[in-house]
């Protein structure tokens, strides 16, 4: 056991110790941490725990001075301090019980909180004297919170008391709490007490006596149990620490430590973010994109140029630092790395707009993977001008779709952006092998009935495919761009309507289908409205003024057969146009797809004879 090394101390502190501490500003919060929120009812909850010498938890901090870790410091709300010093420890836990007591019990001033209402008050807090020392009494009902006035008003404002004195507050035989290790003032208290009815001083000084050794000393002696990491603790460690202590239960975001950890080299990253973020989301398609997914590139970036570097040094591939953006990598990006990368970040994100605009994916919605922008960002940021060249936007496409339909960016991507990133520059610049993600990357052929819902990355990647191929709109024949996506309102749509689906028994999910939709413009959708391809396909040359043959030429660009179509030959129609579909996915991946995973095997028109004679 003598190898082992304890990274925290356990001490119990003396409450009075601990909130002496804070008012000198030697016991601070991390920048990180939220604001404080209780409200008066769980202020008096916690004044009446103590007053119990119950136990109210323990209180996990920091000390500083570590190498690893530097956090920006701030006060507790309620300190004031011309000149605070450094502290010696910070609270990682704790924060509302150790604010609230601070308030309440030190700081001179009321207490600024919220009443049941949410509502912003003031509040001075009391101790009932007569009910704290009835057992059949609960002490909460004890606890008083009165308003900065110190006089209670009904809501006409009528002045039900008045606490605003000494002399009032003892007739009331309510005890400021803030007088409890103030020994002076308590002591004077104490005699204005026993002379405001000398009838019955002595009657009143019994009463005091139980309350000091009841209550008062219970305040005065209270001790509260602190588990203090000590200063050697590693940064990672420290915010996994206080993630599964902390009693708010409300996840702490790397981007946040980063914000305290940078504020110490006056780097201040939420402005910075601020304004980033702004211009990154003039491109609609970047609308999703959030401080996360912008640290990660940035970290990808930095942990890319270190192996580069260790490598160049002569260090063996297996001893140099691998390129990953994973939590524990983020928190060790220095402010010197983040300062030399952040802009190439902002450059490949900018790149990666433009290259999914020519794949035909306009909005942040329609993006299938949103992880996978984070190696192509940092692709395109490393790649620079040679990324225009047509080989690498034709290997950068590749990759792209086989990630997209091979649903290889779905959960657990970190790994996999690590190695798509190396790979995707060796394959690119160097002819190197394919990226393991084209490798790995399988569509089964049978997915394709079953993409229904326009959140799956699939969906997405057919509609892009569809477009990309130059589907126009039907009944405007205007190409659909980033412009006349947004103005005529593109969106998948059934060119078998839904009601016509349910009126002839073609099952739901083949009506609901990718298969079964196309996109189109809200206004063809109202055309079209329940009527089948039959007649509605005339309406449409007539609204358009086309001939027959110009709407079947878009109708083929979309991959239908319009003879099917305008026949409202439902069956073979949708067995046709999945091969069709199937055809381009399976060009967009550069890979033939394993036709012997399909359960069942490929339909064909025969198939369905039945469900022709239905739909005719």
């Amino acid at each position: 056991m003598t190898g082992v090394q304890k990274t925290f101390d356990s001490p119990d502190e003396p409450l009075h110790a601990l909130l002496q501490h804070i008012d000198e500003g030697m016991t601070q919060l991390p920048d990180f941490q939220r604001g404080w929120v209780w409200d008066d009812e769980r202020i008096r909850g916690l004044l009446a725990s103590v007053s119990l010498s119950y136990p109210i938890g323990a209180v996990l901090m920091l000390q500083v001075g570590g190498a690893d870790v530097r956090f920006k410091p701030r006060l507790i709300e309620g300190v004031v301090l011309e000149q605070p010093p450094l502290p010696e420890r910070l609270v990682l836990d704790g924060q509302q019980r150790l604010t609230s007591l601070y308030q309440a019990l030190f700081s001179r001033r009321p207490v600024g909180t919220r009443d049941a209402r949410g509502n912003p008050i003031k509040r001075w807090y009391y101790l009932d004297i007569v009910k704290a020392l009835d057992p059949h009494v609960d002490r909460v009902d004890a606890i008083v919170g009165v308003p900065e006035d110190r006089v209670l008003r009904s809501f006409r404002g009528e002045v039900i008391a008045d606490y605003s004195t000494t002399e009032r507050e003892c007739a009331a035989e309510l005890l400021p709490l803030q007088h409890i290790w103030d020994t002076s003032a308590l002591l004077s208290w104490m005699m204005t007490y026993l002379q405001v009815e000398p009838q019955r001083m002595a009657e009143r000084l019994a009463r005091w006596n139980r309350l000091v050794e009841e209550v008062i000393q219970r305040f005065q002696h209270y001790q509260v149990p602190l588990i203090i990491l000590r200063k050697e603790t590693p940064k990672d460690a420290v915010c996994q620490v206080f993630e599964r202590v902390n009693t708010g239960a409300v996840a702490l975001t790397v981007f946040e430590l980063l914000t305290a950890t940078y504020a110490i080299d006056d780097l201040r990253l939420r402005e910075d973010w601020a304004a980033r973020e702004k211009h990154l989301k003039h491109h609609r398609v970047l609308g999703s994109v959030e401080s996360p997914d912008f640290l990660q590139v940035v970290t990808l970036l930095a942990t890319w140029d270190r192996r580069r570097s260790a490598l160049r040094a002569g260090a063996r591939p297996e001893e140099a630092p691998p390129i990953g953006c994973k939590r524990k990598e983020i928190l060790r990006l220095s402010v010197g790395e983040y300062r030399a990368w952040a802009e190439p970040a902002m450059t490949g994100f900018e790149r990666a707009a433009r290259f999914l605009q020519e794949q035909c994916i306009f909005t942040a919605r329609d993006v299938p993977y949103r992880a996978q922008l984070l190696p192509l960002a940092a692709a395109l940021a490393l790649l620079g001008e040679r990324a225009e060249r047509e080989e690498a936007r034709r290997k950068l496409a590749r990759w792209f779709w086989c990630g997209v339909f091979g649903d290889l960016y779905g959960a657990g991507i970190e790994g996999r952006v690590a190695r798509d990133l190396p790979e995707l520059l060796a394959w690119i610049e160097e002819n190197g092998p394919e990226p393991s993600t084209i490798a790995e990357a399988q569509f089964a052929p049978a997915r394709l009935l079953g993409l229904r819902r326009r959140s799956g990355a699939a969906y997405k990647g057919v509609q892009a495919l569809l477009l990309r191929a130059g589907a126009p709109d039907l009944l405007t024949g205007a190409p659909i761009d980033a412009q006349t996506y947004y103005l005529d309102r593109i969106d998948l749509r059934h060119l078998f309507p839904q009601a016509w689906c349910r009126a002839n028994g073609v099952d739901p999910l083949r009506c609901d289908s990718v298969v079964n939709r196309t996109p189109l413009s809200a206004a063809t959708a109202r055309l079209i409205g329940a009527r089948p391809p039959s007649a509605y396909l005339p309406a449409l040359q007539k609204r358009a003024g086309l001939a027959e043959r110009a709407l079947d030429e878009r109708l083929r660009s979309h991959l239908v057969d319009p003879d099917l179509l305008r026949a409202d030959n439902f069956a073979v129609f949708f067995a046709v146009r999945t091969r069709a579909l199937l055809a381009a996915i399976e060009q967009a991946m550069g890979k033939p797809l394993i036709y012997d995973a399909l359960v069942p095997p490929p339909e064909t028109p025969a198939e369905y004879e039945d469900e022709e004679g239905d739909a005719a």
